[in-house]
């Protein structure tokens, strides 16, 4: 009888395994979604065995949430980096809805979405979701409140207004990851929501976003 052998995994120190480890559970992550994340996928996308990753990675739960924090948290300074660069609050508010509605960004929205179905069984997933939302909730408050202060937005609710934008963009992504609607009507329909909450005028936003695609070509 004969039995396929695995290659035994060369020696690294305990911070590099560790490192490994984590860097394999995010780019699975990333490719598959939270929901794949097992000893076995994550053991096998580094060809070691399932053992070694339990003995760097004994709770589970810990490392899909920190997978998913280290994935959010990635896209937040990418989002609020983005902003900083706008020449103004207007024009970054049309690049933050252009950004997080690009497809180009679904595999962070499927571990966002796996993530609020997994942590209502999973503690640390529930916790790193609510300081991840926090994290997003404080960048969209600020940079509200400094585009009230240029003069460009109009409200009393910065606070609130930061919170009904974050659930319009998760829903729209929801909504695109099973193709329902038209997809080129996410956008727009957005844009004009938002323009109203703060008062800007119909259709700025997607000005500011044809202005910004002509600059790019």
């Amino acid at each position: 009888m004969t039995r396929t052998l695995r290659r035994r995994a060369g020696r690294k120190s305990p911070e590099a395994r560790g490192e490994q480890i984590q860097a394999a559970a995010r780019s699975l992550a990333l490719d598959q979604g939270l929901s794949a994340l097992t000893l076995r996928s994550i053991a096998a996308r580094i060809d070691v065995t399932p053992a070694l990753v339990s003995h760097y990675q004994p709770n589970m739960d810990a490392l899909i949430a920190a997978t998913f924090t280290s994935i959010v948290s990635e896209e937040i300074e990418e989002v609020a980096a983005l902003l900083a660069e706008q020449p103004t609050p207007t024009a970054g508010l049309a690049a933050l809805l252009d950004t997080l509605l690009d497809a180009e960004r679904d595999d962070v929205t499927i571990v966002w979405v796996e993530a609020w179905a997994m942590g209502r069984r999973s503690d640390a997933l529930a916790g790193a979701i609510r300081g991840e939302m926090d994290a997003w909730h404080d960048v969209l408050r600020g940079f509200v409140e400094q585009g009230v202060a240029a003069g460009e937005f109009e409200t009393d609710a910065p606070d609130a207004v930061a919170w009904q934008l974050l659930g319009m963009i998760d829903g729209l992504n929801a909504q695109a990851l099973v193709r329902w609607g038209d997809p080129g009507e996410r956008g727009s329909m957005l844009g004009r929501a938002v323009e109203g909450m703060l008062g800007l005028t119909r259709g700025a936003l997607a000005a500011e976003s044809r202005a910004s695609a002509a600059t790019a070509t």
